[in-house]
């Protein structure tokens, strides 16, 4: 039986991108299946994710009744994408941030690792129409990472990564403390420290074009804070 691929798209506000995104990572492999997981976006994307499954058998939704952050919109995908029975778990950003042509090198990557993550940095800087002090945050926020932590990845932030199911069988989800960009960063840590198998491979990163960045400055407080609590968790066992 052929392995089965869910990509989850977490969703607020997204009505300008979903359309076109949807059947951009469907062309990708016919194995791929997409979940959008939407927070009552008050622009109408529930509507249109629900119009998107009515037209295509691979799409799915699941509805949330508010906005409750990124780590746990893509914790509720996972959730419905192993109680369905899919084999990979894929992450990704529903405003092209994240080039679905990239999709197949993210699966190509996870034939031979658990998991498999898209890295801006993996081979130079490859980040388009970012201002330059949101480049620098990132670019030494993943330095501040790997010292605090030690988890050897080029983009511990970046959230375009394909999980292997045993992988989050493996993981305490209910114990996932981290809900912004963190998450992408606790989600790994906890992967590796199981002593699962991660490959970067690089990826070109482009700004979104329509709508809105959730970026603010609680995400970047609880990214600081997080990789402390991610160290010192893990040297005590209580991770």
């Amino acid at each position: 039986m052929a392995e089965r691929f869910l990509v989850i798209l977490p969703t607020y506000n997204e009505s300008e991108n979903l359309p076109q995104i949807v059947p951009a990572i469907l062309e990708q492999d016919d194995r791929l299946e997409v979940l959008v997981v939407d927070d009552n976006s008050p622009d109408g994307t529930g509507a249109l994710a629900d119009q998107l499954a009515r037209a295509f058998a691979r799409v799915h939704v699941l509805h949330r009744t508010q906005k409750e952050g990124l780590g746990k919109a893509y914790l509720a995908g996972f959730r419905w994408g192993l109680d369905q029975g899919f084999d990979r778990l894929l992450e990704m950003d529903a405003d092209f941030s994240h080039d679905p042509k990239f999709l197949p090198t993210l699966l190509a990557a996870a034939d031979h690792a658990d998991v498999a993550l898209g890295s801006r940095y993996k081979s130079g800087v490859n980040v388009i129409n970012w201002p330059m002090s949101r480049l620098l945050l990132s670019y030494f926020a993943n330095i501040y990472v790997r010292w605090v932590t030690g988890l050897p990845l080029t983009d511990a932030t970046g959230g375009f990564k394909c999980f292997r199911r045993a992988v989050l069988d493996a993981l305490p989800l209910d114990r996932v403390r981290s809900n912004g960009y963190a998450f992408q960063i606790e989600m790994s840590f906890r992967a590796w420290r199981k002593k699962f198998k991660l490959v970067e491979v690089p990826i070109v990163f482009t700004d979104r074009v329509e709508g809105q960045s959730k970026m603010n400055k609680a995400i970047v407080r609880e990214a600081i804070w997080m990789v402390w609590w991610l160290w010192i968790a893990d040297r005590i066992g209580k991770l």
